[in-house]
């Protein structure tokens, strides 16, 4: 015998399978919770870079998600790598065999990153490598798996490089931190020298949390070079800096720092850092959106603004997290996919795309550090110089060395 339904019985029924539809496409995530893992520097050079505040940044981007979630629960954990790649990628082993993580954000230290993203992709699972800056990241060791946000040395090395030329600095001397970031910096910003017509006079390379740079900064200041380049960051850039003032090597040279965020320049003062040249993809005080960002991330640090490692966290987290949603998978190569499959609208980081090698391309920005009598607050310490667009900033797709790049 037919059934007879009432009339209104199509729209009720509807309007359930609308809301069964989230229920069947997240079959295929754990527990309808997608569980982040920020690895990060919690007590070495790169901590006040990233650490705590990448944790509450990755925290805010899952509060936002959670208005458009359809259901979907978000876990954020965090931990030290201790910038020992063998640690990070035991972490990354550990949360996704054992604690079910399906993304592992922030990954400050290129060598650990490098590690994390491999196993990431042995797992089909997703490395964020938001705070990471080699750009071998989305070059020979580009993986389906892996998106990188932010920075990257090429990007670094071309802008800082193209404005100090164009101001006379023509002969180069690298400090370089002896770890794969150090090498990218390098190698990025001597090719972009040379390209430009300038010359690379040598280079020293030092480890990692060096605290003496009185040698390096007596060779480079014998090598004749007019430009000091800083193919470090962190603690590593602070103390160079201050030392080269120290020494008096400002006054005679123009100083490249490669890789400082607006933390370091913090550390330094405005009285040692003022004129500095230097590339960034974020600044707190561009836009409405990104001084809305830098409030709420302050009433959680004390005051403090947002680095563009911690913006990249945010943004890569909600990036990925809507990823998952839409594809109703956490299998990595599908959520990456999804990521490029449309242009981002980032409050942060304005118009996004994910390419195939996995390089996420915005607009990047050369600053300039006020002095101290141009500065209107405690964090009120750039001026912008240019605005870089996504296709001038990052490398041409097919220059990388992608074996993903067709």
């Amino acid at each position: 015998m037919r059934r007879i339904f009432p009339r209104h019985a199509a729209p009720v029924t509807l309007l359930l399978m609308a809301a069964l539809a989230p229920l069947a496409a997240y079959a295929e995530i754990p527990g309808n919770t997608v569980k982040v893992g920020v690895l990060t520097d919690m007590s070495g050079p790169f901590a006040d870079q990233v650490g705590q505040g990448s944790v509450a940044a990755a925290r805010l981007a899952a509060d936002d998600f959670a208005a458009e979630s359809h259901g979907l629960k978000v876990e954020i954990l965090f931990a030290d790598h201790q910038n020992k790649p063998d640690v990070g990628t035991a972490q990354a082993r550990k949360w996704v065999d054992e604690d079910g993580v399906a993304a592992v954000v922030d990954l400050p230290n290129s060598a650990v990153a490098l590690g994390v993203s491999s196993v990431m992709r042995e797992r089909n699972r997703v490395a964020l490598a938001s705070s990471s800056a080699t750009s071998d990241m989305t070059g020979k060791f580009c993986s389906p798996t892996t998106v990188q946000w932010v920075l990257d040395t090429w990007a670094l090395g071309r802008s800082t490089a193209g404005a100090l030329l164009k101001a006379g600095g023509n002969s180069w001397y690298f400090l370089t931190v002896d770890y794969a970031l150090g090498a990218a910096l390098e190698r990025d910003a001597s090719a972009a020298v040379v390209a430009g017509g300038g010359k690379v006079l040598g280079a020293i390379k030092q480890p990692l949390g060096t605290a003496d740079f009185s040698s390096a900064l007596l060779q480079a200041q014998s090598s004749g070079a007019n430009v000091l380049a800083l193919a470090n960051t962190g603690t590593d850039a602070i103390n160079a800096i201050k030392q080269a003032g120290e020494f008096g090597l400002t006054r005679s040279v123009k100083v490249a720092a490669l890789f400082m965020q607006i933390s370091d320049v913090k550390s330094v003062g405005l009285e040692a850092a003022q004129g500095l040249l230097l590339s960034e993809a974020f600044y707190w005080d561009l836009n409405d959106s990104t001084r809305a960002f830098s409030t709420r991330f302050g009433e959680k640090m004390k005051g403090r603004v947002p680095t563009e490692d911690q913006a990249g966290v945010y943004s890569a987290t909600l990036a990925y997290l809507r990823a998952v949603r839409d594809a109703g998978t956490i299998e990595g190569d599908k959520v990456v996919a999804q990521m490029r499959a449309h242009p981002i609208n980032d409050t942060l980081f304005g118009a996004v795309q994910i390419r195939p090698d996995g390089r996420a391309v915005h607009a990047m920005y050369l600053f300039r550090v006020k002095a101290p009598g141009a500065s209107k607050g405690p964090w009120d310490l750039y001026e912008t110089v240019a605005t870089i667009p996504g296709e001038e900033a990052f490398r041409p797709l097919q220059e990388g060395g992608c074996p993903l790049v067709k």
